[in-house]
């Protein structure tokens, strides 16, 4: 059973950084490519990044410069460094895997708000 747990989400002032976390079970971590999306209020999911396996990344435009992903294989773990905040990054944040989107599995995911 695939499980994605989300956790860092916090109230912080703009200009501020936080750290996202998302551990992982069910997976075989090795060999997937994971994923953090965001969700604002009445707004649709929106990817952020990617790290595959052996640490090769994306970061979507929006956020580039400002966030990065990283992962530890060996805690079946990822993270998001998200730095200079603003308040449009308020949302619920989500790790997933690229491989195990089409199943429409999702975690709780974190809150994150970011006061003006």
């Amino acid at each position: 059973q695939v499980e994605f747990v989300e956790s860092g989400g916090d109230l912080v002032q703009s200009g501020g950084s936080l750290r996202l976390s998302c551990v992982t079970s069910g997976l075989i971590f090795g060999a997937v490519d994971m994923q953090w999306h965001r969700q604002a209020p009445g707004k649709e999911r929106e990817f952020l990044a990617q790290v595959m396996p052996a640490g090769e990344i994306e970061i979507a435009d929006s956020v580039k410069g400002r966030f990065t992903i990283s992962r530890d294989n060996g805690k079946e773990a990822i993270y998001l460094q998200m730095n200079d905040l603003k308040p449009e990054d308020t949302a619920v944040y989500y790790c997933n895997a690229r491989q195990i989107l089409p199943t429409g599995l999702w975690g709780r995911g974190t809150q994150v708000t970011v006061s003006s």
